[in-house]
């Protein structure tokens, strides 16, 4: 099949699948452990330490031989010594970011010296820097000569762990493995695929394996609306990526660890895709999963199962996982260095400033964020977990700043797709059969930024029309520097001695453990006082106005002014906003609710009135697709709809929005290529030819493949009451 299938691809439904001939089993691309690579790496290893042995006092080495039986001791004793350690050190590894791993290594090239081998240390130190020479060769050497090195580690020490927990249904039944990429667009997908950014996932397009299509998110196209839809089948009332809710008198921003819990609170029945024994790695929302890491909703639950650390195993595993993520740390810092003055010295627009802790935000994201969550997906592989979901954020993070298809966005996919080929030869060894599904949850758009194009931000234009201070809950728009956060507070929400030394080892936390790095993504949801209110003590008075970004789309709401605001009210007390704000160039439409005519959409040339299903003059929804319409009525109808919503235009002739936040690659409301993510498939999953539409179409389509796969417990509708109760307006942000 083409990789630029079409949506269905004349695909059949489920029940008919098996009346379809089978394609040819995809041939098995099997681990080579290269004698020769792996001879190269030894002896390259073998010479580090009689480079160290040369040029270090304190080091000295009888001859070369020595260094070669030396290096093949370590890799015994490491596979002989460390598994059974790190059950006891476990802990103490993951509090220490994985530096214990360098001094239980060092450890034994230390003891190795006293053997009288024809190696001798003096101290300590030495043994510690030939450790960590040897892993920066091997690092080096494993990535020039595409060794996968890794593979009789976990087949031999990770496997026996994780088959230590019996899995929550039989083995015999295929399992499903979907692999989020945050952020692709179809579109981009397709072009990677051709002209090969994309190799593994184009081979399986090649092989007949599987097929691509694409579908269309919601308004709120932003990972929190579409993995609540996603994962619990249940995304309303999720207007954006941050919304003001005017009962409790804050802002719901949806990776902030609190309200990520309370969104799944609000939009959970107890059966989402994964509460079958299933596992979550790295997401906004669990999807009900009893395995969960990284994951927003869940970070702050000390009682939730597993001790501290045991969801790393997989990753501290293997004693020199530290040292390579760190070497590619070091690397993927220069790297966007490097993209960012290049896009300075070639003026290549748009572009955004990008700062040096935005370096260390991204290699977060590119590399250790990635690296742990893989390696938890492994481990949950070989424990045979029915159905697993992890996010891969990384190409999201760097196409935010970098834009949608430059060289560096472009190389992060690759390396995303080395990993998916990667878990796709862990597969081969699990003991239960996986199915592997690659989707994205939205697209992302390009173009100059509202405040570039016009020199103003949608803050001071809505402060210049309304006459009043006003507040704005934007944060960071890095969703990485979430992430970061969540892991600390993951690790100091535990209730043992490593987890007490996380939260007074942190400086600013809050009481429930829920670690802050700065910016209102990972800090807290709540906004500036207004105007001349007192710092503290006292009740503070709501602010008059606040104004959110959500990607290209624009959030104002008015916390003074009970309940949703109405279009002739607004005329009323800011008679300029609205003309201002429709009659913007970089403003394609705004929503509002008229007492007189329902949900209203006003452009700078016309006017569509939505429950009246009638436009006049110009539609302003025609230039965002046929489905425009179904999409904004839907938000329209939501309980906690902002009183103002803005989406920004878009120019068709140059595939571009205009982001209110300062992102060259953005999301969060419609226009161009945000609002169609795919998913690639195996053809024995097929979908039916309709257009899916909304991630809780897709949901739907998730759970139907479970039941097809054998997991009957997925099967019947979703329970309402609960989420429909949950979701009322009276709902805390606070629970």
């Amino acid at each position: 099949m083409s990789a630029a299938g079409g949506h269905g691809a004349g695909a059949q439904p489920v029940e008919a699948s098996e009346q379809r001939e089978a394609p040819e089993p995809r041939t098995r691309h099997t681990r080579r452990l290269a004698p020769g690579r792996i001879a190269v790496v030894w002896i390259l290893s073998a010479i580090t330490v009689w480079v160290v042995g040369e040029l270090m006092p304190g080091v000295t080495l009888k001859s070369f031989g020595s260094a070669v039986w030396l290096i093949a001791l370590i890799g015994l004793l490491n596979g002989l010594v460390w598994p059974l350690l790190l059950r006891v050190a476990l802990p103490l590894t993951v509090l220490t970011l994985g530096f214990g791993v360098l001094l239980v290594n060092g450890a034994v090239v230390f003891l190795l010296s006293e053997l009288n081998l024809g190696l001798h240390v003096s101290s300590f130190a030495g043994a510690l820097v030939i450790t960590i020479a040897i892993s920066l060769v091997d690092t080096a050497a494993m990535g020039v000569l595409a060794i996968d090195d890794d593979g009789p580690w976990y087949r031999n020490v990770v496997a026996r762990n994780a088959r230590r927990t019996s899995p929550g249904s039989e083995l015999d039944k295929p399992g499903l493995l979907l692999l989020e990429i945050d952020g692709l667009a179809h579109d981009v997908l397709v072009r990677a695929l051709r002209d090969g950014n994309a190799p593994t996932m184009a081979r399986w397009l090649r092989e007949g394996s599987h097929h691509l299509t694409r579908w269309e998110t919601d308004w709120s196209s932003q990972t929190g609306a579409c993995q609540a839809g996603l994962l619990h089948g249940n995304n309303e009332d999720m207007p954006a990526f941050r919304w003001w809710e005017k009962e409790s008198g804050k802002a719901i921003v949806t990776n902030h660890p609190r309200d990520a819990a309370e969104l799944e609170r609000r939009h959970s029945d107890g059966r989402g895709l994964l509460f079958a024994d299933g596992a979550s790695r790295a997401n906004i929302l669990s999807g009900d999963a009893p395995h969960s890491l990284l994951t927003m909703s869940t970070v702050l639950q000390r009682e939730r199962h597993g001790r501290m650390g045991q969801d790393y195993f997989a990753y501290f595993a293997n004693p020199y996982n530290v040292t390579r993520t760190f070497v590619l740390v070091i690397r993927e810092i220069f790297s966007e260095r490097w993209h960012a003055s290049r896009q300075r010295r070639r003026d290549i627009q748009p572009r955004i400033p990008r700062s040096r802790m935005y370096a260390v935000v991204r290699a977060w994201a590119t590399v250790i964020q990635r690296d742990l969550q893989v390696a938890s997906v492994i481990s949950d592989m070989y424990g045979g977990r029915p159905v697993i979901y992890t996010t891969f954020l990384a190409y999201d993070e760097v196409a935010h700043h970098s834009g949608i298809e430059r060289p560096d966005a472009l190389a992060t996919l690759a390396a995303l797709d080395r990993q998916i080929g990667r878990l796709e030869r862990v597969a081969e060894d699990a003991p239960r059969r996986y199915e592997l599904v690659v989707l994205a949850d939205h697209g992302q758009s390009q173009g100059a930024t509202f405040l570039d194009r016009y020199g103003i931000t949608l803050e001071a234009l809505v402060e210049e029309q309304v006459k009043a201070g006003t507040s704005t809950v934007d944060g960071n728009p890095s969703e990485a520097l979430g992430y970061m956060g969540a892991s600390l507070s993951e690790a100091a929400s535990g209730s043992g001695a490593p987890a007490r030394i996380v939260r007074r080892l942190t400086s600013s936390r809050s009481s429930d453990g829920d670690v802050r790095l700065g910016g209102g993504d990972a800090a807290g949801s709540d906004v500036p006082a207004a105007d001349g209110a007192s710092g503290s003590g006292a009740a503070q008075e709501p602010p008059e106005v606040v104004v959110m970004a959500s990607g290209c789309l624009g959030l104002i709401s008015f916390p003074r002014e009970p309940g949703r605001l109405s279009l002739e009210r607004i005329g009323e007390l800011y008679p300029g906003l609205l003309p201002a704000l429709c009659g913007h160039p970089g403003i394609g439409f705004a929503l509002v609710r008229s007492d007189e005519h329902g949900g209203v959409v006003l452009g700078a040339e016309g006017t569509h009135f939505l429950d009246q299903q009638r436009v006049e003059g110009s539609d302003p929804l025609q230039p965002y697709g046929p489905n425009a319409p179904r999409h904004v009525r839907r938000t329209d109808g939501f309980p906690h709809c902002p009183d103002i919503v803005l989406n920004s235009t878009y120019w068709r002739e140059w595939d571009e929005v205009a982001a209110f936040e300062e992102l060259v690659g953005s999301h969060g409301g419609l226009g161009g290529s945000q609002s169609h993510p795919f998913l690639l498939h195996p053809v024995t999953l097929p979908l039916p030819e309709a257009e899916l539409v909304g991630a809780e179409a897709v949901h739907r389509e998730l759970r139907r493949w479970l039941v097809h796969l054998g997991h009957g417990e997925y099967g019947g509708a979703r329970r309402e009451s609960e989420p429909a109760a949950a979701t009322s307006a009276g709902a805390s942000a606070d629970t």
